[in-house]
């Protein structure tokens, strides 16, 4: 067979003739070995022999930008921080600058609504598990559009299936790691399944998180509930609904918000079922394993809890950083 070979001169003519349509969103990208941002997409690459992409050696955390504004920056990079260190990763000199260099790369991106993805990568250096062969750690940050799910899910609901993938042990599943195989076969089942979400169980049949989603359930007697942290990703968005949850108690809208073990038969009884994360704030389940829950839409807790979580990410002025 005879190849065409791809030189510096040809890479990019033959990169243009294909056309992405995914990369429309893109907006801008930083990477620690150019020491600078690219706004083209077709420069938006990582070396392949980096030990983030054949090993999945690297952790990531991700970020909102609202109006302009970053909403929890700083949980955010603690969380990162803490995942790297549990991996024995230093991060990069340049990541003393971590935070002008995230508002640099919104402002180039040039939308004051966005994700922002931070990722510590073990850097490149050759194809074995050895880390040691790697010479320095690498700092990736994207900026990408943020697409909200359909407006549907808010108004209707999701259809939420419980996985059969296995749960990650309890280390790996509190490191924000960019190894998310398992977490891509769960996306996969629930989509296969006819539905929107999916939900693994711990080892003992509780209910513990989605591919990227945390889960909490409103009991019938008006409890709040949310899976612990030992075995789940502490979500960001997740433990400030619980702490705006403590409103609700106060008004005496739920009777409490707790950390709890939650059987997955209490689930299906459950008032009100949730989604949590980052890019979705939350998104009411309406029904799980096909069983309706609650009336099989969405439920007035959700609504109470949607508006505090909104107002808190437009108006709270300690948990916003502006980008300019």
């Amino acid at each position: 067979m005879n190849l065409k070979m791809v030189t510096k001169e040809n890479l990019f003519s033959n990169l243009a003739r294909e056309k992405k349509p995914w990369q429309a969103g893109y907006l801008a990208m930083y990477s620690s070995q150019w020491q600078g941002v690219a706004t083209d997409p077709d420069l938006m690459t990582v070396p392949i022999d980096d030990h983030l992409v054949h090993r999945g050696d690297g952790v990531f955390d991700v970020m909102r930008c609202v109006d302009g504004h970053i909403y929890q920056m700083e949980a955010h990079l603690n969380r990162l921080e803490k995942s790297a260190k549990a991996i024995s990763l230093n991060p990069p000199p340049e990541y003393g600058q971590v935070r002008e260099i995230i508002k640099a790369v919104i402002l180039k991106g040039g939308e004051k609504n966005c994700l922002i993805r931070v990722v510590l990568s073990r850097g490149p250096g050759g194809f074995s598990t050895n880390p040691f062969e790697c010479p320095s750690s690498q700092m990736y940050i994207n900026v990408i559009r943020h697409h909200r799910p359909p407006e549907a899910y808010y108004l209707e609901g999701v259809s939420l299936v419980t996985s059969h993938i296995p749960i990650k042990k309890s280390f790996f599943a509190t490191i924000k790691s960019c190894n998310y195989l398992p977490n891509v076969l769960m996306k996969m089942e629930a989509i296969n399944a006819g539905g929107q979400y999916a939900v693994c169980l711990d080892e003992d049949g509780y209910l513990a998180e989605g591919s990227i989603e945390n889960v909490s359930v409103l009991s019938n007697d008006g409890i709040l509930k949310f899976p612990g942290f030992e075995k789940t990703l502490a979500g960001t968005t997740a433990k400030r609904v619980f702490d705006l949850a403590k409103t609700l108690v106060q008004e005496k809208k739920i009777r409490n918000v707790c950390f709890d073990k939650i059987p997955l038969e209490e689930a299906y009884l459950a008032s009100e079922i949730f989604l949590m994360g980052t890019s979705i704030n939350i998104i009411p389940v309406a029904r799980l394993d096909g069983k309706p829950i609650g009336q099989g839409q969405p439920g007035p807790i959700y609504g109470h809890l949607s508006l505090l979580l909104d107002k808190d990410m437009r108006e709270n002025q300690d948990l916003l950083t502006p980008v300019a």
